[in-house]
């Protein structure tokens, strides 16, 4: 089954299609740096169901840039610890997928980020080292609140 996404410029997608436009979109001014930004947030609807959502992010730094989101409703209680770390395995995967998909290794040319709902702050605080450390452990790069805008900011508009 392919992964459905909606974007607010190109509407409802499939993740061939998002990765055919994020290519277009990078192939458009390649002299440009980039950034791809991956990122996942949830929502506890009511006591048994999350709605999870992850947002792929193209910054063309300096000159904007494109997102694309996909949301997946979970119908069973997740405890805080729980979610998060789903929240970032699920953004860990995207980002496989993505690695997967690019023609050649064009996408390794590009920094690609992950970007998790967590920080020094509030309820999270003591997660994080251990989510930094699994998403490093990963091989990727990792930013937080306040600086995890992909996470907090795009993919929360929409869960």
């Amino acid at each position: 089954m392919e992964l459905s996404f909606n974007s607010p410029t190109y509407g409802q997608l499939s993740f061939t299609g998002v990765l055919e436009k994020i290519l277009a979109y990078l192939r458009k001014e390649p002299a440009c740096r980039y950034r791809i930004i991956i990122g996942t947030d949830s929502q506890t609807k009511n006591s048994r169901r999350v709605d999870f959502v992850s947002a792929v992010v193209v910054h063309r730094v300096g000159a904007g840039g494109i997102y694309f989101w996909r949301r997946s409703v979970e119908e069973r209680k997740y405890f805080l610890r729980q979610r998060i770390y789903e929240e970032a395995l699920r953004s860990l995967r995207l980002a496989q997928q993505f690695i997967s998909a690019f023609p050649g290794e064009e996408i390794l040319g590009y920094e690609l980020e992950i970007h998790v709902d967590i920080g020094a702050g509030g309820e999270t605080r003591d997660m994080l080292a251990e989510i930094i450390g699994m998403v490093r452990g990963m091989g990727f790069n990792v930013r937080t609140k306040p600086e995890s805008f992909g996470a907090s900011s795009v993919a929360d508009r929409y869960a």
